[in-house]
């Protein structure tokens, strides 16, 4: 027999700050509340041109050429440069993600994936299984692409090890002011979690917010973005263990269950 009762959701009546817009604030928004929460969809950073136009334009030109054996993804973000530049990828040339969500970004774009680390999600996690996945041929010509503030960890580990790499800023990041309302709500301590999906998106909640109220759970997307946000000043309350929207949710879900 049936329950007229059904079990309430983990997360009901709480409300989350989700940071990004787009597709994937949209997705994320749909799981919340799935699970019982009321989703405050609050873009805190964008993207804009990069200072050095030529550049890029010279490498997604290259891109199209096939001057490169490979190229290295590590953000959604730059997938929406791709996108917005109508950038062609070469049949013969392959690409990396730094990420699962990065991944999906790349397909849904039409674009194909042939790495993405199996577990640390990071540039780290792609260095180490990059030489399985190139079968070690060495050097490759691989281009990576990047925000302008990015630290290029991934670029630095290739060039160590013996390929040719062109490191080009495919974007700047820009925060983006969220509306008073929505500042009054989470430093009164009416927003149950606020998401923290990057070191940018840390760097505008530490800004925009101040200290945030002990009541309100930091959620941060992976080990990498914890870290960051620490070293700004911003305290952390749930790490996801991947760096992925689930595991950023089910870390949220666990957290409030334990409450």
């Amino acid at each position: 027999m049936t329950s007229r009762h059904p079990l309430p959701k983990p997360l009901a009546g709480w409300r989350v700050l989700v940071p990004r817009g787009g597709p994937w604030g949209d997705q994320v928004a749909a799981s919340l509340r799935a699970k019982g929460a009321l989703p405050i969809v609050a873009p805190m950073i964008n993207f804009a041109a990069t200072d050095d136009a030529p550049a890029l334009n010279e490498a997604l030109t290259r891109l199209a050429a096939g001057d490169f054996d490979w190229m290295t993804i590590t953000s959604a973000t730059t997938v929406d440069v791709l996108s917005s530049h109508r950038a062609v990828v070469a049949p013969g040339t392959r690409i990396a993600a730094v990420g699962e969500t990065t991944a999906a970004a790349l397909i849904a774009a039409g674009y194909h994936v042939d790495i993405v680390p199996s577990e640390d999600n990071s540039a780290r996690g792609l260095l180490e299984e990059w030489e399985t996945a190139t079968a070690g041929v060495i050097p490759l010509r691989v281009l990576t692409l990047r925000s302008e503030i990015a630290k290029p960890l991934l670029t630095e580990g290739l060039r160590r090890i013996g390929h040719d790499v062109e490191s080009v800023v495919a974007y700047r990041t820009i925060g983006v002011p969220v509306s008073d309302r929505v500042v009054a709500d989470v430093t009164a301590g009416l927003v149950q979690a606020v998401l923290v999906t990057s070191g940018s998106v840390a760097r505008q909640v530490r800004d925009q917010f101040g200290d945030i109220p002990e009541n309100t759970l930091v959620a941060c997307i992976g080990p990498q973005t914890a870290k960051d946000a620490r070293a700004m000043g911003l305290r952390v309350d749930v790490i996801a263990a991947e760096r992925s929207s689930e595991a950023l949710i089910a870390a949220l879900v666990r957290a409030a269950e334990e409450r």
